[in-house]
């Protein structure tokens, strides 16, 4: 009885719960389309459209806070799976594979070309070819900034008040009040 439950599961649940999914599901590329289309609207906006982009960002994110200034370009897959607090600034040409839930907290930057990735692929070939993909969660805190050219890795949780260099991949936890950088990104000192 159980497995037959398990194989009623929608891909998009399967997906959002971590588990192999069918990125080619009719749902989720319906789902990728809508955000193309609210993306590209959004990249089309002049810097005198503020309200516009605003509401462009309010009907693609899963939520935003009041205030919020993205820098277009900025690319997502679904956009609904992205949780924005206050005051996110973020800069030219990010991209957020939300394939699963991306939380982002107050007062939180993102330098030019920082890409956030929940998104990855089975390492075992036979499977990756089977077109069958995964997807894990990744949590940023309050107060952080994120340095440029920065990929943040799926799984990752980036604690309160923590700066990552710039050019980081960021394939581990970054603890709370931290500097850390590099490849792989690691902790080099402690603020309070």
């Amino acid at each position: 009885m159980l497995d037959r439950k398990l194989n009623m599961r929608s891909e998009k649940e399967k997906m959002l719960s971590g588990e192999l999914y069918l990125s080619a599901d009719e749902e989720l590329v319906t789902g990728r389309k809508i955000a193309r289309k609210l993306t590209r609207t959004f990249n089309s906006t002049t810097e005198d459209e503020v309200e516009k982009r605003f509401n462009v960002l309010k009907e693609l994110l899963g939520s935003i806070g009041g205030k919020i200034e993205i820098e277009p370009p900025f690319y997502c897959d679904y956009g609904k799976n992205i949780y924005v607090g206050e005051n996110l600034y973020a800069n030219f040409g990010c991209v957020l594979l939300d394939c699963n839930k991306i939380e982002i907290g107050n007062n939180v930057k993102l330098g030019p070309h920082v890409q956030i990735y929940t998104a990855y692929h089975p390492t075992n070939p036979i499977l990756r070819n089977s077109g069958k993909e995964l997807a894990a969660p990744i949590s940023i805190g309050n107060n952080v900034w994120i340095g440029g050219n920065t990929v943040i890795c799926p799984g990752v949780t980036i604690g309160d008040n923590t700066t990552i260099g710039a050019g980081s991949v960021v394939v581990k936890n970054i603890p709370a009040n931290s500097i850390a950088v590099g490849n792989p990104c690691k902790v080099i000192k402690s603020v309070v």
